[in-house]
């Protein structure tokens, strides 16, 4: 899976869930996918179609009733799901889940693998703004996911950034 993949899944709150629950086994209509993800019908149903247009689900043609439609991963999909159940399956309780969550947590956990400058995480990221990645990697820290290292080795001192704790356990099972 590559990160601009992994951005664009992140970027709706349900969607890892949803991802999950399907390589679960959980059955693939709306009713019970909804239940299981105890998400509002308006975000439930906004991620549904953002992984419809990611091709990663689409409506199984044999089955379902047009008005409860039924849904399958897509080869593509089988691959993500896969990734999304091994990392919410890694989260502990509602909390972590809820960090999950956040748009950019996921990804950059993923490139802080190893410790990783600010830029480079940037760079990789590419659409982030600067407001938002300083965001993400300061709640990351303050929930002890991130650690922040300053590097005084060279002429001009540089910070970079590393999941550690839960956050490396994370960044270990995206397998990027």
């Amino acid at each position: 899976m590559d990160i601009e993949l992994l951005v664009n899944i992140s970027s709706k709150a349900w969607a890892l869930k949803i991802l999950a629950l399907l390589d679960s086994g959980v059955a693939g209509r709306q009713a019970p996918l909804l239940a299981a993800t105890k998400a509002t019908r308006p975000a439930f149903a906004a991620s549904l179609k953002h992984l419809a247009e990611l091709n990663l689900l689409e409506r199984n043609p044999g089955h379902g009733h047009p008005l409860r439609p039924e849904f399958r991963l897509t080869p593509q999909g089988i691959e993500a799901a896969a990734m999304a159940g091994r990392v919410i399956n890694a989260a502990p309780d509602d909390a972590a889940l809820g960090i999950l969550k956040r748009t950019w947590s996921v990804p950059i956990l993923a490139i802080a693998r190893a410790p990783t400058r600010y830029s480079t995480i940037k760079t990789r990221l590419g659409k982030i703004t600067d407001r938002a990645l300083s965001q993400s990697l300061f709640f990351l820290e303050e929930r002890d996911w991130l650690a922040r290292e300053i590097i005084v080795s060279h002429r001009a001192a540089y910070p970079t950034y590393r999941a550690i704790e839960k956050g490396a356990e994370i960044s270990r099972l995206i397998q990027m």
